[in-house]
């Protein structure tokens, strides 16, 4: 590939501007190409696929966790629902089903579900295959808790139960609920 002007040199009589051959590799060696080996690609790609799987395992959630948190929720749900009784002045029930709960409120017609956003119908979440609920010294097991229209009320325990174990939600009387 000699140019026409450089055709008529002898091929070691053209040199560079700054003294080299032009026509044979330099000295220290050539140039390596720019980029990623294979094997370091593959070295990339393992260390991805590692920290992957690791994203994957840490965001299974724990069953006893999701039982715990079903639980803390209907704790402060059963205070809302204590609450809203004293504002109605009307008596409201929590009564659990295999599906879920509901909320109902007493009308002069009985027991009516009450259908707003935060004491509307719900479907168990975490787990839960079944509720007891249990009246410290007394032997009955009632269906439903009901939230009177007084501030003090009767202490109560309800236990919610999953594959994954137990969670027990107490009412001291005093309107706050606890899960232990």
């Amino acid at each position: 590939m000699d140019t026409p002007c450089t055709a008529s040199l002898p091929r070691m009589a053209w040199v560079g501007a700054r003294g080299r051959d032009l026509h044979r590799p330099h000295a220290r060696g050539r140039k390596r190409a720019a980029g990623f080996t294979l094997l370091e690609m593959m070295v990339v790609l393992v260390i991805a696929g590692l920290l992957v799987s690791l994203t994957a395992l840490t965001m299974t959630r724990n069953p006893r966790t999701d039982l715990n948190e079903e639980a803390q929720r209907l704790a402060l749900l059963f205070e809302s629902a204590g609450d809203e009784a004293q504002v109605r002045a009307r008596p409201i029930a929590w009564q659990p089903s295999e599906s879920g709960f509901r909320f109902d409120v007493r009308t002069e017609d009985g027991w009516r579900p009450l259908r707003d956003d935060l004491l509307g119908p719900r479907h168990w979440e975490g787990g839960v295959t079944g509720v007891a609920i249990n009246y410290p010294g007394s032997d009955a097991q009632p269906g439903r808790i009901v939230f009177g229209t007084e501030a003090i009320d009767v202490p109560v325990r309800i236990t919610l139960f999953s594959a994954a174990g137990s969670a027990t939600i107490v009412g001291t009387g005093n309107g706050r609920y606890e899960v232990h």
